[in-house]
């Protein structure tokens, strides 16, 4: 089992133009800003939406080839799917709901009963059986859903931001769940998501989107540790500023130098996380290699800690205690010098 797709699409404005593989058991995460083309991709793998160039095969079989003149209708796709808002039945109790797909393929009403009820036991939920969708909470409904995408054992696994629509406590039971199911699961799994936090708990492989476009794939630790693009470090935390490398030393585009412990040559990235971000209302006596001043940008909660954006020739992020950031007085506008130890610097190839 296992897919392989090249999907070109226009959706609206927006030129859509992506690559990627899952292989069996394996499951891929398309993580990207709104917009960027993530459910665009999703709704041509179901087959609710028709590329204008590209192939989509599934299993050695061809779901999408334009050029060739295939499309297989959705009904025909050995596909599950599950939407980031449900769409249970309302008139049909857990057990039929779930049962529903198999009855579809032709399946007599007992047997689907019959198998239906088994995954419904699966996700913890036999005592709902009877329920309408109504009398379910959130995390409940998504679990029915799932085990409705799961029931007729598909090929290839859809799942359209699964998680977005719980709040924090239920997010985390089922997205413990998910990954549990999936684990399981021996077809290939594609999840759209924009949470990267979703994306990083529960695929194997990334495929970065922006604005239609793959700019970055890999694991969930290379792309945490490596990011491509601005967007990308966001994500994960980090400061992204790209330059040239000359031995210990990075030029960045804006002129300023980053000192860096191992050396290099030619167009890097270099990375820093804002952990490792000292802040000083005077410039720091000391070894510090790299010093810069910077100006306060804006200053928000992050969990225990507050995140503090600079600007100046070195933009960085940098985490302070609300103490610390009292004591230095951050408000914006205030100058401030930064500094990072080269130790703390990532510096790899451009």
């Amino acid at each position: 089992m296992s897919l392989s797709a090249h999907i070109v699409i226009q959706r609206g404005a927006l030129p859509v133009d992506v690559t990627f593989e899952v292989q069996p058991g394996e499951v891929l995460a398309v993580l990207g800003p709104n917009g960027a083309g993530k459910s665009t991709v999703l709704r041509v793998l179901a087959g609710l939406a028709r590329p204008h160039f590209g192939q989509v095969r599934l299993d050695g079989t061809t779901l999408d080839d334009p050029a060739a003149g295939i499309r297989l209708p959705p009904h025909r796709r050995p596909i599950g799917m599950v939407f980031q808002d449900h769409l249970l039945f309302p008139h049909l109790s857990t057990v039929d709901n779930v049962a529903f797909g198999l009855r579809a393929r032709g399946a007599s009403r007992e047997s689907a009963r019959a198998v239906a009820a088994g995954w419904v036991a699966r996700m913890n939920l036999s005592d709902h059986s009877s329920s309408k969708p109504r009398s379910l909470s959130g995390g409940q409904a998504q679990r029915i859903a799932l085990a409705r995408a799961l029931a007729g054992d598909p090929r290839l696994l859809l799942l359209d931001e699964p998680l977005s629509a719980l709040d924090a406590r239920t997010k985390l039971d089922v997205r413990a769940d998910l990954r549990h199911h999936l684990a399981d699961y021996a077809g290939a799994t594609v999840l759209v998501t924009h949470d990267p936090v979703d994306a990083m708990a529960l695929a194997d492989q990334l495929v970065v989107v922006e604005r239609g476009r793959v700019v970055q794939v890999g694991t969930p630790v290379d792309v945490s540790r490596r990011p491509r693009t601005d967007y990308v470090a966001r994500l994960v935390g980090l400061s992204l500023l790209a330059g040239m490398a000359q031995g210990r030393s990075v030029v960045l585009d804006s002129g300023a130098t980053v000192q860096v412990a191992e050396a290099s040559s030619g167009p890097v990235f270099v990375a820093i996380r804002p952990a490792a971000v000292g802040l000083y209302r005077s410039r720091p006596d000391g070894s510090p290699r790299n010093v810069w001043p910077a100006t306060v940008a804006g200053v928000t909660p992050y969990g225990e800690t507050l995140r503090v954006d600079l600007d100046g020739q070195v933009p960085l992020t940098a985490d302070v205690t609300p103490e610390a950031a009292a004591e230095l007085d951050l408000v914006l506008g205030a100058g401030v010098w930064a500094s990072v130890k080269a130790s703390e610097v990532a510096a790899y190839p451009a």
